[in-house]
């Protein structure tokens, strides 16, 4: 197990903000958004926090050395159920950097009430899924303040 890094619930503690809104596909015969939905919230959130910092996740991939972020390891921990139509505020920090991973830390906000926090572990790969070097302007995305 990598992860080590513990979500805040302030959402000061966290770099980047990013919405969406649930839909009804996404929930279950109780009306509740289903958890398998999650991982992709998180995704949609991280790339978008890459592509607002200028690190587009399209261009990183492309780019020079070719890097992907394979995701090793995902925690969720649910406090309140997301329901159909809630604008949710994905709170989002990189966190944890090391040569060849980094971990994400995620707090899942309905009106600044607490609905979720989550984190991810990813590791640094090549195009041919080799572990590769952790590019440099990871650095520039770590802790809060932005």
């Amino acid at each position: 197990m990598r992860l080590t890094f513990k979500p805040s619930l302030d959402p000061a503690a966290y770099r980047y903000v990013h919405h969406l809104r649930t839909r009804f596909a996404e929930t279950d015969a109780m009306g509740i958004i289903h958890h398998g939905n999650y991982p992709a919230y998180l995704e949609e959130a991280r790339a978008a926090m890459l592509r607002d910092a200028g690190f587009p996740y399209e261009e990183v991939r492309a780019g020079e050395d070719g890097i992907d972020f394979a995701v090793l390891e995902l925690y969720v921990r649910h406090r309140r159920p997301l329901r159909f139509d809630d604008l949710v505020a994905v709170h989002v920090v990189v966190a944890d950097l090391t040569r060849t991973t980094f971990q994400v830390g995620y707090l899942l906000t309905v009106a600044d009430e607490t609905r979720a926090t989550a984190v991810t572990v990813h590791g640094a790969v090549d195009a041919r899924g080799r572990p590769a070097r952790m590019p440099s302007f990871l650095g520039a995305l770590l802790g809060a303040g932005a």
